[in-house]
């Protein structure tokens, strides 16, 4: 199961939100005992893009041989 404060990956884009599938995110909240989940989207330098409230099907855990990859948001 997924836990508050752990690492997401999008699953699919969210071009409303500026977001597109790969985006790494931090679950703020559980959402009916992991049905969804809320997910705060950040810059690496800590400024919010996007907190939005997922489906659990919209994002996956982090995979420990996983590695990040910058982009720019514009």
């Amino acid at each position: 199961m997924i836990n508050e404060l752990d690492l997401v990956v999008l699953k699919r884009d969210l071009p409303t939100e500026r977001l597109t599938a790969g985006d790494v995110g931090t679950v703020v909240l559980v959402h009916q005992e992991g049905a969804g989940y809320e997910v705060e989207f950040t810059t690496l330098s800590g400024d919010t893009v996007a907190v939005v409230n997922l489906a659990a099907s919209d994002v996956r855990p982090v995979e420990a041989r996983e590695i990040v990859h910058a982009r720019a948001v514009s």
